[in-house]
């Protein structure tokens, strides 16, 4: 069984930071790629891109996790946050295997970030 799980997510103020962890565990045979989405209420969720000055995505391959950092929170910013990873779980890796996911599929639960004003 695959877990993703996120962590970091709370509450701040305007300006404030945050940094949110993703690990993936589990009968992982390859991480074929990891990322960042946000949903905010009423709206759809979106991809979370490196922001220069805001947003910097990192990853520690040895521990299957991911990281985001967020820097210079605005309101705008608060949403929940899932992690998504593209995972094969087949047994034996080749180095192809990655080819045939075509998109990600694992998802976390989501952490709240909630940025007041």
């Amino acid at each position: 069984q695959v877990q993703l799980v996120e962590s970091g997510g709370g509450s701040v103020q305007a300006g404030g930071s945050l940094k949110l962890s993703c690990a993936a565990s589990g009968d992982i045979s390859s991480n074929c790629g990891m990322g960042w989405y946000r949903q905010a209420p009423g709206k759809e969720r979106e991809l979370v891109s490196p922001l220069k000055g805001r947003f910097t995505i990192s990853q520690d391959n040895a521990k299957d996790t991911l990281y985001l950092q967020m820097n210079s929170l605005k309101p705008d910013d608060t949403a929940k946050y899932f992690c998504a990873a593209a995972l094969y779980t087949g047994g034996y890796f080749s180095g192809i295997e990655c080819s045939s996911i075509d998109d990600y599929n694992y998802w976390g639960q989501g952490t709240q970030v909630t940025v007041s004003s």
